[in-house]
């Protein structure tokens, strides 16, 4: 839209760069060119206004597949007018000298005639075309189709209208179909995630094998060599127990051989030591014998002198010597008590000794 300002009577058109500004007063052109700033009176002005710049067209139709498929088709166009001069004899560009705004719609008659050639061409191509064909390969051959078809078309030049390019987003079925054909291909896909899970768990179990079987052999090799060591240490032990058992025995008969030595000398020494206590008693009996023997004669002499001696006393001096012997055996007498009985009986015995005597 054309940047239009009033100034007592006279309008000012400040135009954009994209824009290309066509300027007539009765019937001759004054103003043509893109980003145009002029003055001009709205009574006696004819102004057009036509983009130069590149333009979008995004459409949305519906088409039908040889096998009888409903489909949608998203498709986009690029075009620009090449030619302004000719585009707004074609098409209404005029703008409101007071307001700058398009007096018709004529983006839309462009976007209409772009629309359905386009279309025109694409139902062509997919109308010989199956529904599985036009979802893999459908959308280059529309694209393709629909780029030729508006290359050739003789109302777009003739318009003044350039075709830059066509792009086709995609090329859909009706939800029920679109399900369906998942199907088989998430069926597929599930089948393939299956056998890629199970060869993924036989590779595991595989694997697991494999290392059970490693850890078997190093059990097996272990036990092997479990049982060499146990061979060997019953070796060792035998060995030494031979070894043990040799130096026990040498121990054993050079103790016996000590021992019996041993024996021998005190044996011998019991020997010497009794012949010598042998002897020696022998001695000791024999000098207690000769002792025995001088003490007998000495005492059988002693008691021939004694006997010599008393046989010349006479009977008093005896009995005498024999009470001075027995008082001097007989223990310490502190009293003696005499009754008269034994007094008398006494008395009378010494009285009828005495008058004996």
């Amino acid at each position: 839209m054309a940047d239009i300002t009033r100034r007592l009577g006279w309008r000012h058109l400040r135009g954009a760069p994209t824009a290309h500004i066509r300027h007539h007063r009765s019937g001759k052109l004054l103003h043509d060119g893109p980003g145009l700033s002029f003055w001009f009176r709205s009574l006696t002005a004819a102004l057009s206004e036509v983009p130069v710049d590149d333009r979008e067209l995004a459409m949305t139709f519906h088409a039908r597949t040889s096998d009888f498929q409903d489909v949608a088709v998203q498709a986009t166009v690029t075009y620009r007018i090449d030619d302004p001069a000719l585009a707004s004899a074609r098409l209404d560009f005029s703008v409101d000298p007071d307001t700058g705004v398009w007096r018709g719609a004529p983006l839309e008659q462009l976007g209409t005639l772009l629309t359905e050639t386009a279309q025109q061409h694409a139902l062509a191509v997919l109308a010989r075309t199956p529904l599985a064909s036009a979802l893999v390969d459908g959308v280059t051959a529309v694209r393709e189709r629909i780029a030729a078809g508006l290359g050739a078309e003789p109302r777009l030049p003739a318009t003044g209208i350039e075709v830059v390019a066509v792009r086709v987003m995609a090329i859909r079925p009706e939800p029920e179909v679109e399900r369906a054909l998942r199907t088989p291909a998430r069926e597929q896909i599930q089948q393939e995630a299956d056998r890629a899970t199970y060869e993924r768990r036989a590779v595991a179990v595989e694997r697991e094998r494999a290392i059970a079987e490693n850890e078997l052999d190093s059990q097996i090799e272990l036990a092997r060599r479990e049982e060499q060591l146990v061979d060997q240490r019953g070796t060792n032990a035998r060995r030494e127990a031979e070894e043990h058992a040799a130096a026990d025995g040498v121990r054993a008969e050079a103790e016996a051989t000590r021992t019996v030595r041993l024996s021998e000398a005190e044996a011998t020494r019991t020997v010497r030591l009794a012949d010598a206590e042998a002897a020696r008693s022998v001695r000791l009996a024999r000098a207690e014998a000769e002792g025995s023997r001088e003490v007998g004669d000495a005492r059988a002499y002693a008691q021939a002198a004694w006997l010599r001696v008393h046989s010349d006393v006479d009977v008093a001096t005896l009995n005498a010597l024999t009470g001075t012997r027995l008082a001097e055996n007989l223990p310490n007498i502190d009293s003696v008590t005499i009754s008269p009985d034994v007094l008398t009986g006494l008395l009378a015995r010494l009285g009828g000794g005495g008058a004996g005597a």
